[in-house]
């Protein structure tokens, strides 16, 4: 098992990097900017593939790693459903599991310091984002936070958690690490109130400064999003509008990039086949499953995932290996859905 704790200084932010092996599949936990140079560093050194890249909000106080990491090494990135990013490749929802190879994450809706926060709970870590630090909670002031909601998020959620599970939050400004959930619920000084009315009072008179970066950081990190009108534009496109055309179009294939759980609990398209995204590399070189069927059918590819971006990454990488006639979806099921198309369960 390999797993980092990571540090920027300039932002205090902890960076979590996780893999099963060396040799194996990886994820990152709230990626820095400024930092990725040194990320892609320790993937060559350790030997790791980074598949999926996490964000557990849309941070203030600095500018994400998610958009470099995903144009350097073509990652899944991840981020809540209630995010107002432009375009993010999975959006998960309270209790979706998100999985690489030998590691499976939970994922915690916990709303409060931002309408977006998650955490990410993975066996007896709790990565906390900026909903609960080290002796200490996330401000709750701007981006839609609110005390109620946090008081909420931290009670009636995370303080259930078992006591030895371990607290690995987003940023810490005293020099901490690590801590524990039994140690929070004793020691920390904002948890020690009588009732929510109480945290809610105590939250909204901390009066505290916006963070230096937030003018900077907040639209940056908003607008993340792979440009799919240059696909377009390229004729690697089809719309939803011209879904008639592609069910029952015997010429085309209907490649589902999503991961399985994906597929269960949102559909998926009729008559499509399932090549997960992380494979993609392996199935459209020369003698991959994908560039084999392309060649032996003669039909043309069109790939789909949640929202496009994958698929706007893999048409890409088909074009790059020979698979001439490869298209993809635009906006992927999420448009597909919005245009009142059927999806069905996946077997």
């Amino acid at each position: 098992m390999i797993f980092r704790q990571l540090f920027d200084f300039k932002t205090w932010t902890y960076t979590y990097l996780i893999a099963s092996q060396k040799g194996g599949e990886a994820l990152i936990i709230d990626p820095v900017l400024d930092r990725v140079e040194r990320y892609m560093q320790l993937f060559e050194e350790l030997d790791i593939k980074l598949v999926k890249a996490l964000d557990t909000h849309v941070h203030a106080d600095h500018i994400t790693g998610l958009g470099a990491l995903r144009d350097r090494t073509q990652c899944v990135t991840v981020m809540s459903d209630k995010s107002k990013v432009d375009v993010v490749s999975m959006r998960v929802a309270d209790g979706d599991m998100i999985d690489i190879e030998g590691i499976s994450i939970k994922t915690l809706f916990t709303p409060g310091h931002t309408d977006d926060s998650v955490c990410f709970l993975w066996e007896d870590k709790l990565f906390s984002g900026d909903t609960l630090f080290i002796r200490g909670t996330g401000r709750t002031d701007f981006q839609h936070g609110d005390p109620g909601d946090q008081y909420d998020s931290i009670f009636n959620k995370l303080l259930t958690l078992p006591d030895e599970t371990l607290v690995y939050p987003g940023h810490d400004y005293k020099g901490d690490s690590v801590s524990t959930i039994a140690e929070e619920r004793a020691y920390n000084p904002r948890l020690q109130v009588s009732s929510r009315d109480e945290y809610i009072d105590l939250m909204n008179n901390l009066n505290l400064d916006n963070p230096k970066m937030m003018d900077v950081a907040v639209p940056a990190n908003l607008s993340i999003g792979l440009s799919q009108d240059e696909i377009e534009e390229m004729g690697w496109s089809v719309s939803p509008a011209d879904a008639g055309e592609l069910l029952g179009n015997n010429n085309r294939i209907l490649v589902d990039l999503r991961d399985s759980n994906e597929r269960a609990s949102h559909g998926v398209i009729a008559g499509s086949i399932h090549a997960p995204y992380a494979d993609l590399k392996a199935n459209v070189k020369t003698g991959g499953m994908l560039h084999e069927l392309a060649r032996s059918s003669g039909k043309e590819l069109v790939f789909y995932c949640a929202y496009g971006e994958r698929s706007a990454m893999a048409v890409r990488a088909a074009h790059d290996a020979g698979i001439d006639s490869a298209k993809h979806l635009k906006g992927g099921v999420d448009a597909w859905r919005s245009a009142g198309q059927a999806l069905e369960a996946a077997t």
